[in-house]
């Protein structure tokens, strides 16, 4: 896979419209990996070996194999068209590092929350923070062969508005990666196309309408 991403042409210099997505969730639920398998370049990322010294503070619990963690960001990269790429970053998932997720979230599109089923509990912190930040996201449940669950067993778990979409996914999958983000773009489109249309509503009704709205820049 390294040796593929690695032989693809640099940026263009045409290229100046950068879109910035956020791969978020807890510790172990495949983060490193999305990135990895859906890149078009080699993925720059932080993964350390872990330690004893981590046992004290990292929560091991469903995930006693995991043998590297990040303790930055992962980054990749894919080339939409001519002129604009999509930058993708992955969170790291241990709590000792999540004060660097607010940095992260600064100008992003919007996020990726990717989900464990049998740890469903490890996504709340990254929910709330994606929503007291404003920044549209969709959920995607990484297939680790844990217990079934139905989608709205999951969505009450997660206590998920029904207007976020929720997809099953492989992150070890570059095509099912890439239906992951396809599914984050169709729905930034779909929210930029409600906004639009309420300014416009908005505006044939003697109001003045959001002063920012750009739905231009969505994919």
């Amino acid at each position: 896979m390294d040796s593929a991403t690695s032989d693809r042409a640099a940026l263009q210099a045409t290229a100046d419209n950068g879109l910035k997505i956020v791969v978020v969730g807890g510790f172990g639920v495949g983060k490193t990996t999305m990135v990895r398998s859906v890149s078009e370049i080699r993925p720059l990322n932080t993964e350390e070996t872990m330690t004893r010294a981590g046992e004290a503070v990292d929560d091991l619990d469903g995930v006693q194999s995991k043998s590297s963690t990040t303790v930055a960001f992962d980054f990749g990269r894919i080339t939409l068209d001519a002129r604009s790429v999509l930058y993708l970053f992955g969170a790291p998932g241990q709590e000792r590092f999540w004060f660097l997720w607010d940095r992260l979230f600064s100008g992003t599109l919007g996020a990726v929350v990717l989900a464990d089923t049998r740890r469903l509990a490890d996504s709340w912190y990254a929910i709330d923070r994606l929503e007291h930040h404003g920044t549209p996201f969709i959920v995607a449940c990484n297939d680790f062969g844990g217990p079934l669950h139905s989608e709205q067993q999951i969505r009450e778990a997660l206590d998920l508005s029904p207007d976020v979409p929720l997809v099953e996914c492989d992150a070890r999958d570059r095509s099912s990666s890439k239906y992951v983000l396809i599914t984050l773009v169709e729905h930034l489109y779909a929210l930029s196309v409600a906004r639009a249309g309420d300014a416009d509503a908005a505006l044939a009704d003697g109001g003045q309408g959001p002063a920012s709205m750009t739905p231009e820049r969505t994919l």
